[in-house]
């Protein structure tokens, strides 16, 4: 079994997820870089560092999944900490700007195939790479889930008449309530295996996610991601947060 603490990342071959990697490297990690295409993994893994892994893993395929896992088992033997990062603001339409697909994103006015496809990564891909990771998770020392959330998917904060409405509310906004559900979910279930299961509120980052309109860097993203991938015995599980603490669900 491999000695030091392993972390997958998914999504992890750009923006917020990488530098999640490249920051849980710096604190003793041997990372596996989780990446729809392998060669961008790879590519990514070699600047994180030396300790660094790429697999192939597309959330949305059972069968990458499953092959992700049993690579991990197979060449690393454990996985202690499983971040899910990976996720879209929308579908991918050819020769489609940024601010098109923004007009159509209302639920009002969304198809229904472009919900699906939101949902099926950033839902979906969520639950079905925690089960699939779950066995690892277990014959851990110590299990960390990490889910990256969304103030804009905040059922308190969007229902507040005060509180300005997400810039980018639909599909994206309802998914991330979704994924807040999940890790309620999912911390309640594991809490007697001691897995704590958290989520994340990155912020506005400027990544693709946003046609790169965000106001904060990834680096300020990923602060809180790692903090809940650290976590020790006494920390909580079941939370959202951000670095200035609770947000509301």
């Amino acid at each position: 079994m491999h000695e030091k603490p392993v972390v997958l990342v998914t999504g992890a071959n750009k923006g917020i997820g990488l530098q999640i990697a490249k920051d849980l490297s710096m604190h003793g990690l041997t990372v596996v870089i989780g990446s729809r295409s392998l060669k961008a993994g790879e590519f990514a893994a070699k600047s994180v560092g030396d300790d660094a892994r790429a697999v192939q893993l597309d959330v949305t395929d059972p069968a990458s999944i499953a092959g992700a896992a049993n690579w991990i088992r197979n060449e690393l033997g454990r996985l202690d900490v499983l971040v899910n990062n990976a996720g879209i603001s929308r579908a991918d339409v050819p020769d489609r700007s940024f601010d098109q697909a923004a007009a159509t994103d209302p639920l009002t006015v969304a198809s229904l195939d472009e919900v699906r496809t939101v949902f099926e990564t950033n839902v979906f891909g969520v639950i079905a790479v925690t089960q699939a990771m779950l066995p690892l998770l277990r014959e851990a020392p110590a299990g960390r889930v990490v889910n990256i959330g969304s103030s804009a998917g905040s059922l308190t904060l969007n229902s507040d008449p005060a509180h300005p409405r997400p810039w980018m509310f639909g599909a994206y906004s309802a998914s991330k309530a979704a994924s807040h559900a999940i890790t309620v979910a999912f911390a309640a279930e594991f809490e007697s295996a001691g897995i704590k299961v958290n989520a994340a509120c990155p912020g506005f980052t400027s990544t693709d996610l946003n046609d790169f309109r965000g106001t904060r860097t990834v680096g300020e993203a990923a602060h809180e991601p790692v903090r809940l991938a650290l976590l020790d015995a006494d920390g909580p599980t079941g939370t959202l947060s951000n670095e200035d603490g609770p947000v509301p669900w």
